[in-house]
């Protein structure tokens, strides 16, 4: 596998089209907090963990930032999520194949997503959890969310192996900032939102056609 040892994908806008129930969920929850989220607004927070979300909706819709506020915000949130999360979510164009490419080739693999525990299990009934060795969500991470670099660098240490030798499959800026900082080589697939160019990341336009071969190449 040329030097590849492992795999680590993201979630939301990468494997499974969840960011458009976000939005809904992200919409309403601005509603009920009496004030109103725009598009622009929203696409800040592609990636964006629990508590930063929460602030954010509190602070643009006029309501005091205080803990408790975050918390009672961050609640309401994954009581509308957790109803949008329990159908079955659409796959991203290639995702399927490309972690079963993976698996089958006997490679390591890790979810790396800054969703909860308790809503991504709820993704996983879709996805399914047999294609990963490894799951690190946004609640185990002792609060350094993505884009800090622990999140990927918590999965390397999960499976044992140097991020150097990982590629990270991203389709956010948090996302990507934060594989580049823990050492991975990220392949990047747009979605929601741009991501700027740099230093080991890889622009394709879907995970369609994308094998172990494909990976490991990326890692020159």
């Amino acid at each position: 596998m040329d030097g590849l040892d492992a795999v680590l994908w993201d979630m939301d806008g990468t494997l499974v089209d969840s960011e458009k129930l976000w939005d809904i969920a992200l919409y309403e929850t601005a509603d009920w907090l009496g004030g109103r989220l725009s598009e622009e607004q929203r696409m800040t927070l592609v990636g964006s963990n629990m508590d930063d979300t929460s602030a954010y909706l509190l602070e643009v819709t006029g309501r005091p930032v205080t803990p408790e506020a975050i918390a009672s915000t961050g609640e309401e949130i994954r009581r509308r999520t957790a109803g949008l999360f329990d159908d079955e979510l659409p796959w991203r164009p290639g995702a399927r194949e490309a972690l079963t490419a993976v698996r089958e080739a006997g490679l390591r693999s890790a979810l790396v997503t800054s969703t909860e525990r308790d809503l991504t299990e709820l993704a996983l009934n879709t996805i399914g959890r047999d294609f990963f060795d490894v799951t690190v969500c946004g609640d185990e991470v002792e609060g350094l969310n993505k884009p800090h670099p622990r999140p990927y660098l918590k999965a390397a240490e999960l499976l044992g192996v140097p991020p150097r030798r990982c590629v990270a499959v991203e389709d956010s800026p948090p996302g990507t900032a934060s594989a580049v900082a823990a050492g991975c080589t990220v392949l990047v697939i747009p979605n929601d939102v741009p991501v700027d160019a740099g230093e080991r990341r890889v622009f394709r336009d879907s995970l369609v056609g994308i094998d172990v071969p494909a990976l490991a190449a990326l890692l020159g």
